[in-house]
């Protein structure tokens, strides 16, 4: 009975520095696993406004402006409700990022608002939305006569 409580004991003491002593790089790759509102490449990434390209500096501006928004609150999607974030109408026309990287495919919607932007990301068969606060709401003049 003592050897098993003291070599669970030495187990548990094990697995708990390996946890908390683990490098950096890990810890990025475990975080990137979960976030939610992940960097895009502008390298790997197409950007359209009202079925047009965008190119050139006014697309690194939007996907630098997407990069450096601030995470406002995540919306949950109930279940028959996804045309809903699809198809807004009190927003103009989205501004669609498609990013590729490797066999992961991801289509970014950002419908603009004066005091937020809505984000929605379709991935596989999932959808995310979420609210960001970011320059893209201000930059909107740009991305229209693109």
């Amino acid at each position: 009975m003592t050897w098993a409580v003291i070599i669970s004991l030495t187990l548990f003491s094990l697995f708990k520095i390996v946890v908390t002593c683990l490098p950096t790089g890990v810890v990025e790759w475990i975080l990137k696993k979960f976030e939610l509102h992940s960097t895009v490449n502008y390298k790997n990434s197409t950007v359209f406004s009202n079925g047009k390209i965008i190119e050139g500096k006014e697309k690194i501006q939007i996907i630098h402006s997407f990069n450096e928004g601030t995470f406002l609150e995540k919306h949950y999607i109930w279940p028959g409700t996804e045309e809903h974030y699809l198809v807004r109408d009190d927003s103009g026309p989205p501004v669609i990022i498609n990013v590729n990287e490797g066999k992961k495919k991801v289509k970014v919607s950002l419908f603009l608002y004066k005091d937020r932007v809505d984000v929605v990301k379709e991935y596989k068969k999932k959808i995310l939305s979420y609210s960001l606060l970011s320059d893209l709401q201000i930059k909107a003049d740009i991305i229209e006569k693109g």
